[in-house]
Protein backbone atom coordinates (compact mmCIF):
# COMPACT_ATOMS: atom_id res chain seq x y z
CA UNK A 1 0.00 0.00 0.00
CA UNK A 2 3.04 2.49 1.08
CA UNK A 3 4.61 1.56 -2.33
CA UNK A 4 1.48 1.98 -4.36
CA UNK A 5 0.59 5.54 -2.48
CA UNK A 6 4.46 6.10 -3.20
CA UNK A 7 4.35 5.12 -7.13
CA UNK A 8 1.28 7.77 -7.56
CA UNK A 9 3.19 10.65 -5.62
CA UNK A 10 5.80 10.77 -8.04
CA UNK A 11 3.53 10.42 -11.11
CA UNK A 12 1.88 13.54 -9.88
CA UNK A 13 4.86 15.45 -9.33
CA UNK A 14 6.25 14.54 -12.88
CA UNK A 15 2.94 15.76 -14.30
CA UNK A 16 3.14 19.09 -12.45
CA UNK A 17 6.51 19.59 -13.63
CA UNK A 18 5.97 18.95 -17.60
CA UNK A 19 2.91 21.15 -16.84
CA UNK A 20 4.86 23.90 -16.00
CA UNK A 21 7.61 23.40 -19.21
CA UNK A 22 7.58 26.11 -21.75
CA UNK A 23 5.89 24.72 -24.86
CA UNK A 24 3.91 21.68 -23.26
CA UNK A 25 1.61 23.63 -21.67
CA UNK A 26 -1.91 24.06 -23.62
CA UNK A 27 -1.42 27.66 -25.43
CA UNK A 28 -2.94 30.62 -24.00
CA UNK A 29 -4.79 33.08 -25.73
CA UNK A 30 -2.89 36.43 -26.68
CA UNK A 31 -2.55 38.97 -24.52
CA UNK A 32 -5.30 41.97 -25.03
CA UNK A 33 -3.58 44.78 -26.77
CA UNK A 34 -4.82 48.25 -28.08
CA UNK A 35 -3.69 49.03 -31.54
CA UNK A 36 -4.31 52.52 -33.14
CA UNK A 37 -5.60 52.27 -36.30
CA UNK A 38 -4.57 55.28 -38.99
CA UNK A 39 -7.69 55.72 -41.68
CA UNK A 40 -10.19 58.06 -43.82
CA UNK A 41 -13.06 57.47 -44.79
CA UNK A 42 -12.78 55.86 -48.33
CA UNK A 43 -16.26 54.08 -49.75
CA UNK A 44 -16.37 51.00 -49.60
CA UNK A 45 -13.38 50.28 -47.39
CA UNK A 46 -13.91 52.14 -44.41
CA UNK A 47 -17.36 54.68 -43.68
CA UNK A 48 -17.97 56.81 -40.64
CA UNK A 49 -21.45 57.44 -39.56
CA UNK A 50 -22.17 58.38 -36.10
CA UNK A 51 -18.93 57.72 -34.46
CA UNK A 52 -19.22 54.16 -35.91
CA UNK A 53 -16.93 52.74 -38.47
CA UNK A 54 -17.89 50.20 -41.34
CA UNK A 55 -16.68 48.98 -44.69
CA UNK A 56 -14.85 46.24 -46.01
CA UNK A 57 -11.09 47.03 -44.20
CA UNK A 58 -13.50 47.51 -40.83
CA UNK A 59 -14.78 43.64 -41.45
CA UNK A 60 -11.13 42.67 -41.92
CA UNK A 61 -9.63 44.50 -38.97
CA UNK A 62 -12.87 43.51 -36.59
CA UNK A 63 -11.93 39.97 -37.74
CA UNK A 64 -8.31 40.19 -37.29
CA UNK A 65 -8.44 41.99 -33.58
CA UNK A 66 -11.03 38.72 -32.93
CA UNK A 67 -8.03 36.49 -33.85
CA UNK A 68 -5.61 38.04 -32.01
CA UNK A 69 -7.09 39.21 -29.13
CA UNK A 70 -6.66 43.72 -29.72
CA UNK A 71 -8.61 46.04 -29.45
CA UNK A 72 -8.52 48.69 -31.84
CA UNK A 73 -8.74 52.65 -31.73
CA UNK A 74 -8.87 54.50 -34.96
CA UNK A 75 -7.34 57.72 -35.62
CA UNK A 76 -9.01 59.46 -38.13
CA UNK A 77 -7.63 61.55 -40.94
CA UNK A 78 -7.87 62.87 -44.29
CA UNK A 79 -5.78 60.68 -46.69
CA UNK A 80 -3.32 58.18 -47.44
CA UNK A 81 -0.52 60.55 -47.07
CA UNK A 82 -1.21 61.50 -43.59
CA UNK A 83 -1.85 57.70 -42.61
CA UNK A 84 1.26 56.76 -43.53
CA UNK A 85 3.06 59.85 -41.54
CA UNK A 86 0.59 58.89 -38.63
CA UNK A 87 2.39 55.67 -38.64
CA UNK A 88 5.93 57.24 -39.23
CA UNK A 89 5.51 59.45 -36.20
CA UNK A 90 4.29 57.06 -34.03
CA UNK A 91 0.95 58.55 -33.84
CA UNK A 92 -0.33 55.17 -35.10
CA UNK A 93 0.55 51.51 -34.71
CA UNK A 94 -0.48 50.92 -38.42
CA UNK A 95 -2.72 52.35 -41.15
CA UNK A 96 -5.46 50.88 -42.95
CA UNK A 97 -8.05 51.65 -46.04
CA UNK A 98 -7.70 51.77 -49.50
CA UNK A 99 -3.58 51.33 -49.00
CA UNK A 100 -1.92 50.65 -52.46
CA UNK A 101 1.27 48.31 -51.22
CA UNK A 102 3.63 50.05 -53.85
CA UNK A 103 7.84 49.23 -53.31
CA UNK A 104 8.79 52.74 -52.86
CA UNK A 105 6.24 52.84 -49.44
CA UNK A 106 7.72 48.64 -48.83
CA UNK A 107 10.59 50.39 -48.38
CA UNK A 108 9.85 52.85 -45.77
CA UNK A 109 6.99 50.52 -43.77
CA UNK A 110 6.16 46.68 -43.43
CA UNK A 111 2.91 45.35 -45.04
CA UNK A 112 0.98 43.01 -43.78
CA UNK A 113 -0.62 40.07 -46.65
CA UNK A 114 -2.82 41.63 -49.12
CA UNK A 115 -5.89 42.27 -47.94
CA UNK A 116 -7.53 42.69 -51.36
CA UNK A 117 -6.37 42.94 -55.33
CA UNK A 118 -7.38 45.45 -57.23
CA UNK A 119 -5.69 48.02 -59.86
CA UNK A 120 -7.13 51.54 -61.57
CA UNK A 121 -9.50 51.87 -63.42
CA UNK A 122 -11.28 55.22 -65.32
CA UNK A 123 -14.71 56.55 -64.99
CA UNK A 124 -16.56 59.36 -67.25
CA UNK A 125 -19.93 60.85 -67.56
CA UNK A 126 -22.80 58.95 -68.11
CA UNK A 127 -23.90 59.27 -71.37
CA UNK A 128 -20.90 60.28 -72.84
CA UNK A 129 -20.58 56.93 -74.46
CA UNK A 130 -23.96 55.92 -75.65
CA UNK A 131 -24.41 58.23 -78.97
CA UNK A 132 -23.46 56.56 -81.89
CA UNK A 133 -23.91 59.21 -84.41
CA UNK A 134 -24.33 63.63 -84.42
CA UNK A 135 -27.77 64.61 -83.89
CA UNK A 136 -29.11 68.27 -85.63
CA UNK A 137 -27.38 70.36 -82.26
CA UNK A 138 -24.09 69.02 -84.17
CA UNK A 139 -25.09 69.94 -87.48
CA UNK A 140 -26.15 73.26 -86.53
CA UNK A 141 -22.95 74.05 -84.30
CA UNK A 142 -21.27 72.76 -87.40
CA UNK A 143 -23.13 75.06 -90.09
CA UNK A 144 -22.29 78.35 -88.25
CA UNK A 145 -18.80 77.04 -87.52
CA UNK A 146 -15.19 78.67 -88.36
CA UNK A 147 -14.89 75.34 -90.52
CA UNK A 148 -17.93 76.40 -93.11
CA UNK A 149 -16.97 79.83 -93.16
CA UNK A 150 -14.03 79.25 -94.49
CA UNK A 151 -14.63 76.62 -97.10
CA UNK A 152 -17.08 78.91 -98.05
CA UNK A 153 -14.59 81.95 -98.72
CA UNK A 154 -12.27 78.91 -100.75
CA UNK A 155 -15.43 78.37 -102.59
CA UNK A 156 -15.87 81.98 -103.55
CA UNK A 157 -12.47 82.64 -104.32
CA UNK A 158 -12.45 79.97 -106.85
CA UNK A 159 -15.21 81.51 -108.65
CA UNK A 160 -13.96 84.96 -108.43
CA UNK A 161 -10.58 84.39 -109.80
CA UNK A 162 -11.50 82.51 -112.95
CA UNK A 163 -14.58 84.78 -113.29
CA UNK A 164 -12.27 88.36 -113.82
CA UNK A 165 -10.98 85.62 -116.87
CA UNK A 166 -14.28 84.61 -117.89
CA UNK A 167 -15.85 88.30 -117.95
CA UNK A 168 -12.67 89.64 -120.19
CA UNK A 169 -12.69 87.45 -122.83
CA UNK A 170 -15.91 86.29 -123.09
CA UNK A 171 -17.80 89.73 -123.36
CA UNK A 172 -15.66 90.09 -126.78
CA UNK A 173 -17.39 87.26 -128.25
CA UNK A 174 -20.55 88.18 -130.65
CA UNK A 175 -22.94 85.68 -129.34
CA UNK A 176 -22.05 85.79 -125.19
CA UNK A 177 -25.14 86.47 -123.04
CA UNK A 178 -22.61 88.11 -120.99
CA UNK A 179 -23.12 91.66 -120.38
CA UNK A 180 -19.96 94.15 -121.50
CA UNK A 181 -20.32 95.94 -118.36
CA UNK A 182 -18.28 94.94 -115.23
CA UNK A 183 -21.45 95.02 -113.36
CA UNK A 184 -23.52 92.83 -114.10
CA UNK A 185 -20.85 91.14 -116.31
CA UNK A 186 -18.87 89.84 -113.59
CA UNK A 187 -21.22 88.54 -111.32
CA UNK A 188 -22.57 86.83 -114.22
CA UNK A 189 -18.97 85.72 -114.42
CA UNK A 190 -18.74 84.46 -110.67
CA UNK A 191 -22.28 82.54 -110.86
CA UNK A 192 -20.66 80.78 -113.77
CA UNK A 193 -18.04 80.13 -111.83
CA UNK A 194 -19.81 78.62 -108.70
CA UNK A 195 -22.04 76.75 -111.05
CA UNK A 196 -19.24 75.14 -112.31
CA UNK A 197 -17.93 74.29 -108.87
CA UNK A 198 -21.21 72.30 -108.29
CA UNK A 199 -21.17 70.98 -111.55
CA UNK A 200 -24.40 72.57 -113.03
CA UNK A 201 -23.78 75.70 -114.42
CA UNK A 202 -26.94 77.63 -116.24
CA UNK A 203 -25.41 78.18 -119.76
CA UNK A 204 -22.17 77.38 -121.52
CA UNK A 205 -19.59 80.03 -121.96
CA UNK A 206 -19.53 80.80 -126.05
CA UNK A 207 -15.29 81.61 -126.46
CA UNK A 208 -13.03 78.23 -126.93
CA UNK A 209 -10.84 79.52 -123.68
CA UNK A 210 -13.63 79.69 -121.11
CA UNK A 211 -14.60 76.18 -122.37
CA UNK A 212 -11.05 75.17 -121.77
CA UNK A 213 -11.89 77.22 -118.27
CA UNK A 214 -14.47 74.99 -117.47
CA UNK A 215 -13.68 71.92 -118.19
CA UNK A 216 -10.21 72.94 -115.67
CA UNK A 217 -13.15 73.63 -113.27
CA UNK A 218 -15.08 71.03 -113.64
CA UNK A 219 -12.51 68.83 -112.66
CA UNK A 220 -11.21 70.84 -109.91
CA UNK A 221 -14.63 71.25 -108.70
CA UNK A 222 -14.62 67.26 -108.12
CA UNK A 223 -11.70 67.28 -106.21
CA UNK A 224 -13.28 70.19 -103.83
CA UNK A 225 -16.42 69.10 -103.49
CA UNK A 226 -15.23 65.60 -102.48
CA UNK A 227 -12.46 67.14 -99.90
CA UNK A 228 -15.03 69.18 -99.10
CA UNK A 229 -17.20 66.58 -97.71
CA UNK A 230 -14.63 64.57 -96.35
CA UNK A 231 -13.85 67.35 -94.34
CA UNK A 232 -16.98 68.66 -93.05
CA UNK A 233 -17.94 65.00 -92.39
CA UNK A 234 -14.88 64.77 -90.08
CA UNK A 235 -15.43 68.07 -88.16
CA UNK A 236 -19.12 66.57 -87.28
CA UNK A 237 -17.97 63.74 -85.96
CA UNK A 238 -14.61 64.76 -84.40
CA UNK A 239 -16.21 65.86 -80.73
CA UNK A 240 -17.89 62.05 -80.84
CA UNK A 241 -14.28 60.24 -81.27
CA UNK A 242 -12.84 63.07 -78.98
CA UNK A 243 -15.66 61.50 -75.97
CA UNK A 244 -14.69 58.31 -76.34
CA UNK A 245 -12.50 57.19 -73.50
CA UNK A 246 -11.80 53.38 -72.83
CA UNK A 247 -7.98 53.45 -72.34
CA UNK A 248 -5.44 55.62 -70.67
CA UNK A 249 -3.97 56.63 -74.46
CA UNK A 250 -7.21 57.91 -75.00
CA UNK A 251 -6.50 60.84 -71.75
CA UNK A 252 -4.23 62.33 -73.45
CA UNK A 253 -5.85 65.51 -73.98
CA UNK A 254 -8.87 65.29 -71.95
CA UNK A 255 -9.40 66.51 -68.32
CA UNK A 256 -8.54 63.90 -65.88
CA UNK A 257 -9.31 64.42 -62.08
CA UNK A 258 -7.36 62.17 -59.33
CA UNK A 259 -6.35 62.22 -55.69
CA UNK A 260 -2.78 63.94 -55.20
CA UNK A 261 0.02 61.86 -53.53
CA UNK A 262 -1.68 58.51 -54.60
CA UNK A 263 -0.50 55.42 -57.13
CA UNK A 264 -3.58 56.62 -59.80
CA UNK A 265 -1.44 60.61 -59.82
CA UNK A 266 2.21 58.58 -59.54
CA UNK A 267 0.99 56.68 -62.61
CA UNK A 268 -0.88 59.61 -64.87
CA UNK A 269 2.66 61.64 -64.09
CA UNK A 270 4.75 58.60 -64.90
CA UNK A 271 2.72 58.45 -68.63
CA UNK A 272 3.08 62.73 -68.69
CA UNK A 273 -1.05 63.09 -68.96
CA UNK A 274 -2.45 66.34 -67.58
CA UNK A 275 -4.42 65.75 -64.72
CA UNK A 276 -6.07 68.08 -61.50
CA UNK A 277 -5.45 66.68 -58.11
CA UNK A 278 -7.44 67.23 -55.66
CA UNK A 279 -7.15 66.34 -51.87
CA UNK A 280 -10.16 63.86 -51.53
CA UNK A 281 -12.02 61.54 -54.20
CA UNK A 282 -15.22 63.42 -53.38
CA UNK A 283 -14.11 66.47 -55.36
CA UNK A 284 -13.38 64.44 -58.55
CA UNK A 285 -17.38 63.14 -58.36
CA UNK A 286 -18.50 66.41 -57.95
CA UNK A 287 -16.32 67.86 -60.90
CA UNK A 288 -17.22 64.59 -63.07
CA UNK A 289 -21.33 65.40 -62.44
CA UNK A 290 -20.60 69.81 -63.12
CA UNK A 291 -18.90 69.04 -65.92
CA UNK A 292 -15.38 70.02 -65.13
CA UNK A 293 -13.96 66.85 -66.01
CA UNK A 294 -13.89 64.37 -68.78
CA UNK A 295 -12.38 61.22 -66.54
CA UNK A 296 -11.16 60.10 -62.87
CA UNK A 297 -8.92 57.38 -62.82
CA UNK A 298 -8.54 56.21 -59.28
CA UNK A 299 -8.87 52.81 -57.44
CA UNK A 300 -11.34 50.04 -59.30
CA UNK A 301 -12.74 49.32 -56.46
CA UNK A 302 -13.61 53.01 -55.19
CA UNK A 303 -14.50 53.96 -58.18
CA UNK A 304 -17.01 50.65 -58.39
CA UNK A 305 -18.86 51.02 -55.27
CA UNK A 306 -19.77 54.78 -56.20
CA UNK A 307 -20.82 53.41 -59.87
CA UNK A 308 -23.02 51.16 -58.66
CA UNK A 309 -24.35 53.70 -55.52
CA UNK A 310 -24.69 57.30 -55.34
CA UNK A 311 -23.07 57.69 -58.92
CA UNK A 312 -25.18 54.95 -61.15
CA UNK A 313 -26.66 58.05 -62.75
CA UNK A 314 -24.11 60.25 -63.04
CA UNK A 315 -21.24 58.17 -64.48
CA UNK A 316 -20.08 54.75 -65.94
CA UNK A 317 -16.66 52.98 -65.92
CA UNK A 318 -15.08 52.21 -69.03
CA UNK A 319 -12.28 50.02 -70.40
CA UNK A 320 -10.32 47.32 -68.23
CA UNK A 321 -8.27 47.30 -64.76
CA UNK A 322 -4.54 48.61 -65.60
CA UNK A 323 -1.66 49.26 -63.32
CA UNK A 324 -2.66 46.01 -61.08
CA UNK A 325 -1.92 46.59 -57.35
CA UNK A 326 -2.49 45.11 -53.90
CA UNK A 327 -4.21 47.03 -50.80
CA UNK A 328 -2.57 46.08 -47.23
CA UNK A 329 -2.19 47.10 -43.84
CA UNK A 330 1.28 49.30 -43.09
CA UNK A 331 3.14 48.93 -39.85
CA UNK A 332 6.04 50.48 -38.47
CA UNK A 333 9.36 48.65 -39.68
CA UNK A 334 10.07 46.04 -37.57
CA UNK A 335 6.81 46.19 -35.99
CA UNK A 336 5.73 42.89 -34.14
CA UNK A 337 2.32 43.32 -35.19
CA UNK A 338 2.62 42.72 -38.80
CA UNK A 339 3.76 38.99 -37.90
CA UNK A 340 0.87 38.21 -35.86
CA UNK A 341 -1.58 40.82 -38.13
CA UNK A 342 -0.50 38.02 -41.49
CA UNK A 343 -1.34 34.89 -39.23
CA UNK A 344 -4.58 35.99 -38.70
CA UNK A 345 -5.55 36.96 -42.58
CA UNK A 346 -4.08 33.33 -43.26
CA UNK A 347 -6.87 32.22 -40.90
CA UNK A 348 -9.65 34.42 -41.98
CA UNK A 349 -8.70 32.68 -45.63
CA UNK A 350 -8.83 29.40 -44.39
CA UNK A 351 -12.29 29.31 -42.12
CA UNK A 352 -13.49 31.07 -45.18
CA UNK A 353 -14.45 34.56 -43.02
CA UNK A 354 -12.57 36.39 -45.94
CA UNK A 355 -14.15 35.28 -48.59
CA UNK A 356 -17.50 36.11 -46.88
CA UNK A 357 -16.54 39.25 -46.11
CA UNK A 358 -15.38 40.08 -49.77
CA UNK A 359 -18.55 39.17 -50.90
CA UNK A 360 -20.14 41.19 -48.69
CA UNK A 361 -18.56 44.51 -49.96
CA UNK A 362 -17.73 43.60 -53.63
CA UNK A 363 -20.03 40.68 -54.55
CA UNK A 364 -19.25 37.15 -56.26
CA UNK A 365 -17.90 38.45 -59.31
CA UNK A 366 -14.95 40.60 -57.79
Amino acid sequence: MVTRLRALTIVALLIALVGGLPGIAAPAKAAPRTVRVATHDIEPFVMSHDNLKSGFTIDILDQIAKHEGWTFEYVDVANVSEQLKAVADSKADAAAAALSITAERAALFDFSQPTLSGGLQIMVPAGSTERSSPGLVDFLKLLFSKAVLVWLAAAFVLAVVPAHLIWLTERRHADSPMSKKYFPGIFQAVGYGLGMLAAQPDEMPRHWINRIVGILLAFVSIVFVAYYTATLTANLTVEKFNSQISSPADLVGKRVCTVDKTTSASFLQQEGIGFTGVPAIKECYSGLKGGDFDAVVFDAPVLAYYVAHDGSEAATLVGTIFMNEDYGIAFRLGSDLRKQADEALLKMRADGDYDLIKQKWFGTGS
